[in-house]
């Protein structure tokens, strides 16, 4: 093949209880790329529509990612990666990610795949780490696996992927206020009480448990986040409100989708995801502020073929 055109997803990290450990793919909402071989080496960044991204391939998280898998797998000519970006920088649902996993799984297609998914892992990091300060694959690890994620160790990306309950539904809403991951982990506490670091990892234990016996009342019991939430919360107009909304109307659980804006929910079947939205949306309806709505199946394949 000369060229390739993909679906890369959207994604939710942390899901409230696995800071920089556990995300989820989406289903509905991603970017579309393409990427082309060239005569020339290099990687370069063709046409950009839907989002104002660089050009610069030292500045782009997806030519800085493609460029790490080229360094190790070294091949006649080039790449142009060509982006039409969906995912509004910013928004917390892994903007970076996608683009940083959408052009390596693409590049491997087009060298025969030497690689398998995980493996790839280890070179879209590269750009995930220019968008946010640190080397983190909650975001990456489920675009390219798919489904929901387990990242046991950033340092060594030892990575498992978890069952997904047919029936769990996401509900995002996005606050159309952008609110970039290296600011939001600024913010952050070196050192947490002993206490709360006990409760965290018992709900991180408790929550794969629950994948795993597609147990949703431990599921709702376990999405608490008493370690992040708690500080991220006051950088997101009307946060509590709509999260009390969300478990109000009959959400599994509620929380910050990676480092925010936006909100997420899951819920068991789409017709309760959808009230749960209604619910969300009313706080910005009363303050006017703009907002997209968002509502997705978990996507268990990850980033794909067109």
């Amino acid at each position: 093949m000369d060229q390739v055109k993909i679906f890369t997803p959207a994604s939710v990290a942390n899901v409230s209880c696995g800071f920089d450990v556990l995300g989820f793919c989406l289903d509905s909402i991603g970017d579309v790329m393409k990427v082309s071989r060239t005569k020339n080496k290099g990687v370069t960044i063709g046409i950009i529509n839907g989002q104002e991204l660089p050009k610069d391939p030292l500045k782009n998280v997806a030519s800085v990612a493609a460029s790490a898998l080229l360094k190790a797998h070294p091949t006649i000519g080039g790449f142009q990666i060509d982006i039409e970006k969906r995912i509004k920088p910013g928004s917390g649902i892994g903007s970076s990610a996608a683009s940083a996993a959408g052009a390596v799984f693409a590049i491997n297609e087009l060298l025969g795949k030497p690689y398998s998914r995980n493996e790839l892992v280890q070179y879209a990091i590269a750009g995930e780490s220019l968008a946010s300060g640190a080397a983190h694959a909650d975001n990456l690890a489920p675009v390219l696996l798919g489904g929901f994620t387990l990242v046991r160790s950033n340092k060594t990306l030892d990575i498992i992927k978890l069952p997904s309950p047919k029936d769990l539904v996401a509900t995002i809403i996005h606050p159309k206020i952008e609110l970039k991951t290296i600011h939001s982990r600024a913010i952050l506490k070196n050192e947490i009480p002993l206490k709360k670091a006990v409760e965290q990892w018992g709900n991180l234990g408790a929550f794969i448990s629950a994948l795993y016996t597609n147990d949703y009342e431990l599921l709702s019991r376990s999405m608490k986040d008493k370690v992040i939430e708690p500080t991220r919360a006051i950088l997101i107009p009307k946060y509590k409100e709509i999260k009390q909304a969300a478990i109000d109307t009959g959400a599994l659980g509620s929380g910050i989708s990676g480092s925010g804006p936006s909100i997420y929910a899951l819920s068991k079947g789409e017709f309760a995801a959808k009230e749960v939205g209604q619910a969300m949306k009313t706080y910005y309806d009363e303050i006017g502020l703009d907002y997209e709505v968002h509502y997705s199946n978990i996507n268990n394949e990850g980033v794909r073929v067109l």
